[in-house]
C-alpha cells in the first residue's frame, strides 16, 4: 500500500532523524578516527599472494619488489601481479609501496624512470628508493620513501631529505629511542622503523663485504650474505682467539615490547622485514603485531591507517616460525647479546632441557607439547647445531629419527611446529569492514542504504509491488536475513534497521538485488573516496650535510653526481660498484662488536682480525666511544 505524498514528506524528515541515530556510532567512530594520529603496520611480500595474505591478517600497508632494481633481487614481481595486489589492498584503504632501492648505472636510469611511471599508473602508493640520481629525472607525482640503504643516520640528513621532496624516511635499525625522538621533534617527515625480522650486521647501505669478496653487491640487490659464514678471530700473530664461529651473524630483531615507546618517539610506520620469507611466516608475524598494535591503539589518541577488522583462526606466535633468537638491537642502550654465533639457521621455539636419554627415545624436564612430525634442533657438546624429526610421542617419551649427540641437560628447540604450520596454511584469515544498513519504503518500491566505517555511503532502489505481510515480525526477519548475506563481500553488517509504515512480503530476488546494488554502490564510493597521497621532488640547492662524498656515498651514475654537486657536495669517488679496488678499504661499519662478543672489551688493545673460510684476513678497528666496529678488506689501498 502506497502512502499519500504529505505523509511521505513527513516520513522523510523522520527518516533523516532516525538515520542520524541509527548510524551514529559509525559516524562517531569515523569522526573520531579522522582526528587521530595515523599508525601503519607495514608487511613484506615476496609476491602478490603473500601480500594479500598480509592484508587479510591486518597489515595497513605492504611493500613489494618490482621486476627490477629491488634490493632483494630474488623477490621481483611483474606489473600485473603488483596491480592485482594494489587493487586488493585499496579496498581496505591499505597501501602498497614498491621497492626500487638499488643504486643504478647510467644505462639503467631510463628503464627505471619508465618503471616508475608504470608503477604510478597502476596505483602504487609510494616508491622506496636509494639512488639520488632518480631525483634528477622527471618522476611521476608519487610519494618518495628514502630507503634505509641511504644510511639515514643523522638529523641533518633526514632534514635534507624532507626539504628535497621525500615523504618518508626509513630509519636505520641501529637508532636509539633518544635519537628517534630528536629527529621527530625537529622534522615533520614520516618516520618508518623496523620492528621485526632479520638483521644486517652492517649499517644498511654501508656494507661492501659481499661485493669485495665475491663481486655480488648488496647495494645492487645481490648480497651473498657473507655475514652468515664461518670466521675465526685472530691476533696479529695469527693465533686464533675464536675458531669456526658465525661471528658476524646476528639474532633477529623483535621490538614488540617497545611499540608504545616507538609511538611516543614519533614513529608512524612499523615495518616487518622479510621479502624473502614464506607465507606462513608473514601471516604469523603480521597477525602477532596486529594484535599488539590494536591493544595499544585502543588506549591512545591514535588510529590504524587502514580499514576493517581482521579475524584469524590461529594464535600468532613469532617463536614458532623462522627466528635465530631475538634482540631489540640495543634500542634503549641496554647491554645484551646481539649475535647468533653458533648458527645462522632458525632455532625456533625453546622447549626445554633433556632429562634422560634412553634406547631410542629421550625425556624432557617438565611438560611439553611436542608432536610427531615436529622438527627439533639442539647444540651438541661442541656447540654444533644438530637436528632431528620426531617419529612418535608416547607421553613424556619422545622418539626422534636420530639420537646422536643427545645427552641430559641438552636444550631442545622446536624449529618446525607441524600442527601450527598446518593451521597457518589451512586457515583463511578474514578482514571485514563494518557497515550499517537501512531498509526503507519508497513511494514506488523499496530502498536499501548502507554506511561504512569510513563514512562512505551506498544506496540502491527498486520499483516493486507492495504486498502486505500478515506477520510483520517474520517479514522483518526475512529482510534482515537476506541483507546479512555478505560473505562474498568485504563488509560485515553492524546492524540492519527497517523503516517502514507497514510490513511487506518481498521476493528474495528483490531483496538480493537491493543488497547487491547497495554494496556495489558503496564499493564504488569507497574507491572514489580512497585517501591518496602525492609526492613531488623539490628542486633546490640547499646544502647536503656531507661535503666530500667518497665511495661510501654510493654514487654510481652521472645524475647522482649532478644531484650532489647541485647541493654543494664534491663527489671525490664513485660507488664501489664502479669497479674500485677495495683493498685496504672499509667494507663494513657495525653497531655490533666482535671484540665485545668475545669478552675482550677493555681487555685487549692489540690488533684483531677476522679470517674467513677462504683465508682472507680482515682487519678490525674499534671506535669504543661510539661503540662501533669497522671491518677492512685485506691488502693495501691503491
Amino acid at each position: 500500500m502506497s502512502l499519500p505524498l504529505q505523509q511521505v514528506n513527513k516520513r522523510r524528515w523522520l527518516i533523516l532523524i532516525l538515520k542520524a541515530a541509527l548510524f551514529g556510532d559509525i559516524v562517531v567512530k569515523m569522526l573520531t578516527n579522522s582526528s587521530k594520529k595515523s599508525i601503519e603496520l607495514l608487511a613484506p611480500a615476496k609476491d602478490a599472494s603473500t601480500g594479500i595474505a598480509a592484508i587479510n591478517c591486518g597489515a595497513d600497508a605492504v611493500y613489494i619488489g618490482a621486476n627490477k632494481f629491488s634490493a632483494r633481487e630474488n623477490a621481483g614481481n611483474s606489473l600485473s601481479d603488483i596491480e592485482k595486489l594494489v587493487s586488493y589492498a585499496h579496498k581496505f584503504y591499505a597501501r602498497v609501496y614498491i621497492a626500487m632501492n638499488t643504486i643504478l648505472r647510467d644505462d639503467e636510469l631510463g628503464e627505471a624512470l619508465s618503471l616508475a611511471d608504470d608503477l604510478y599508473a597502476i596505483g602504487s602508493d609510494g616508491l622506496i628508493i636509494q639512488d639520488m640520481g632518480l631525483l634528477e629525472l622527471k618522476l611521476p607525482p608519487i610519494p618518495l620513501i628514502a630507503s634505509t640503504q641511504m644510511n639515514n643516520d643523522s638529523l641533518e640528513k633526514i632534514a635534507f631529505l624532507e626539504k628535497t621532496g621525500f615523504s618518508r624516511v626509513i630509519l636505520p635499525r641501529e637508532m636509539t629511542l633518544a635519537e628517534i625522538k630528536n629527529i621527530s621533534a625537529n622534522t615533520s617527515i614520516e618516520l618508518e622503523s623496523f620492528i621485526h625480522g632479520a638483521l644486517c650486521v652492517s649499517y644498511s647501505g654501508q656494507c661492501y663485504l659481499s661485493y669485495a669478496s665475491g663481486g655480488r653487491s648488496a647495494n645492487r640487490g645481490k648480497c651473498a650474505q657473507p655475514c652468515r659464514q664461518l670466521y675465526a678471530l685472530t691476533g696479529e700473530d695469527g693465533r686464533a682467539l675464536v675458531k669456526d664461529r658465525h661471528l658476524l651473524s646476528l639474532k633477529d630483531l623483535n621490538r614488540s615490547d617497545h611499540l608504545d615507546a616507538l609511538v611516543s618517539a614519533g614513529i608512524t610506520s612499523f615495518k616487518i622485514e622479510g621479502r624473502l620469507k614464506d607465507m606462513p611466516y608473514v601471516k604469523n608475524v603480521v597477525a602477532f603485531y596486529r594484535k599488539k598494535l590494536d591493544a595499544l591503539l585502543s588506549g591512545k589518541h591514535i588510529a590504524r591507517s587502514s580499514s576493517g577488522k581482521t579475524s584469524f583462526g590461529f594464535v600468532p606466535d613469532p617463536r614458532k616460525t623462522f627466528n635465530r633468537g631475538y634482540t631489540d638491537l640495543g634500542m634503549t642502550d641496554k647491554k645484551e647479546d646481539l649475535a647468533s654465533i653458533y648458527t645462522p639457521k632458525s632455532l625456533g621455539e625453546k622447549i626445554g632441557p633433556v632429562e634422560n636419554v634412553k634406547s631410542g627415545y629421550f625425556t624432557l624436564e617438565g611438560e611439553h607439547n611436542l608432536a610427531s612430525g615436529d622438527g627439533i634442533c639442539f647444540f651438541d657438546a661442541d656447540k654444533t647445531l644438530r637436528g632431528s624429526v620426531l617419529n612418535k610421542i608416547d607421553g613424556n617419551k619422545i622418539f626422534p629419527d636420530k639420537m646422536d649427540h643427545l645427552s641430559p641437560g641438552t636444550v631442545i628447540y622446536r624449529n618446525f611446529d607441524r600442527l601450527f604450520i598446518k593451521a597457518l596454511e589451512k586457515t583463511v584469515s578474514e578482514r571485514k569492514i563494518e557497515a550499517a544498513f537501512t531498509f526503507e519504503e519508497t513511494v514506488d518500491g523499496f530502498k536499501l542504504s548502507v554506511l561504512d566505517e569510513d563514512g562512505n555511503s551506498g544506496h540502491y532502489s527498486v520499483q516493486a509491488k507492495k504486498i502486505a505481510a500478515e506477520k510483520k515480525g517474520l517479514a522483518g526477519t526475512i529482510i534482515e536475513r537476506q541483507v546479512l548475506k555478505l560473505n562474498d563481500t568485504i563488509f560485515t553488517a553492524k546492524k540492519v534497521t527497517i523503516i517502514s509504515g507497514a510490513a511487506y512480503i518481498l521476493p528474495l530476488s528483490v531483496l538480493n538485488s537491493l543488497r547487491r546494488g547497495a554494496v556495489q554502490n558503496l564499493m564504488d564510493e569507497r574507491l572514489k573516496n580512497r585517501p591518496r597521497a602525492s609526492g613531488r621532488v623539490t628542486v633546490n640547492d640547499i646544502p647536503y650535510p656531507v661535503k666530500n662524498i667518497a665511495y661510501l656515498g654510493n654514487c654510481l651514475n652521472k645524475k647522482a653526481r649532478t644531484f650532489y654537486e647541485r647541493h654543494g657536495s664534491v663527489v671525490k669517488e664513485p660507488a664501489a660498484e664502479s669497479g674500485l679496488d677495495m683493498a685496504g678499504r672499509m667494507v663494513m661499519t657495525s653497531k655490533y662488536c666482535v671484540k665485545k662478543e668475545a669478552g675482550l672489551c677493555g681487555k685487549n688493545n692489540a690488533p684483531l682480525y677476522l679470517v674467513d673460510e677462504a683465508g682472507r684476513k680482515y682487519q678490525l678497528r674499534f671506535d669504543c666511544k661510539k661503540c662501533r666496529m669497522e671491518i677492512f678488506y685485506p691488502g693495501k689501498a691503491t
